[in-house]
């Protein structure tokens, strides 16, 4: 597993190991002085960086995507307005129908995919997006993963990014065919895809979705 989060089930033996890390980004917290009427979370880490800020925000409604996200916000004690039923931008998009002229701030990753806050721009809404945190190749976990696909000790390597694709491919590093590769998310495979990766991909896009998929197909 090379998602930035632990994760554990009972049905599989889990390595974890981060190939991606976050960091940090200064923003104008002048930004924060407007009141919106929308406030945008993508991402668990997304909540986890603005938390400091979110008693100088004024907002009226939160949305989410992802239930993991959600739980996150209930956790802290932050109201969940709506999560879309597909957890990703696309999903949102096609569940989010709020009137034209709505106020948004999303707080995210400086790598985040510009399909969510150019839509919504797009669509008549006034959206600020602040780049919270950037994510940056953790090499230590990258060597480490590399040496256990080299030494076969592994089945399965899943994606639940296309942050950690590049970072685990970026250094023309070739993968052992004879290791299963599954990806979370529809722009993870896409990106797979455009190193050439043959992988397999959770109808649901959840990481128990995935143990599920790789059961599946081990059966």
């Amino acid at each position: 597993m090379t998602q930035t989060h632990d994760y554990e089930n009972t049905l599989v033996n889990i390595y974890h190991l981060p190939l991606i890390r976050t960091q940090k980004l200064m923003f104008d917290t002048q930004q924060l002085k407007v009141h919106y009427h929308w406030l945008l979370f993508s991402s668990k880490n997304a909540v986890r960086y603005f938390l400091p800020y979110i008693e100088q925000t004024s907002f009226d409604k939160v949305a989410v995507i992802g239930k993991k996200t959600e739980a996150y916000c209930i956790e802290h004690g932050i109201n969940v307005d709506f999560t879309p039923d597909l957890y990703s931008q696309e999903g949102f998009l096609d569940a989010f129908h709020n009137e034209c002229s709505t106020s948004i701030l999303i707080p995210s990753s400086q790598g985040a995919r510009p399909l969510l806050h150019e839509t919504l721009r797009h669509q008549g809404h006034k959206v600020c997006k602040i780049d919270l945190y950037r994510s940056i190749p953790y090499l230590k976990n990258i060597k480490k993963a590399h040496q256990l696909v080299d030494e076969k000790k592994i089945d399965y390597i899943t994606f639940a990014s296309s942050s950690a694709v590049r970072a685990f491919f970026d250094d023309s590093y070739e993968l052992n065919s004879d290791i299963g590769v599954v990806t979370i998310g529809a722009q993870t495979q896409q990106t797979a895809n455009q190193y050439g990766i043959d992988n397999i991909s959770a109808n649901i896009q959840t990481l128990d979705a995935m143990i599920k998929k790789i059961i599946e197909t081990r059966e």
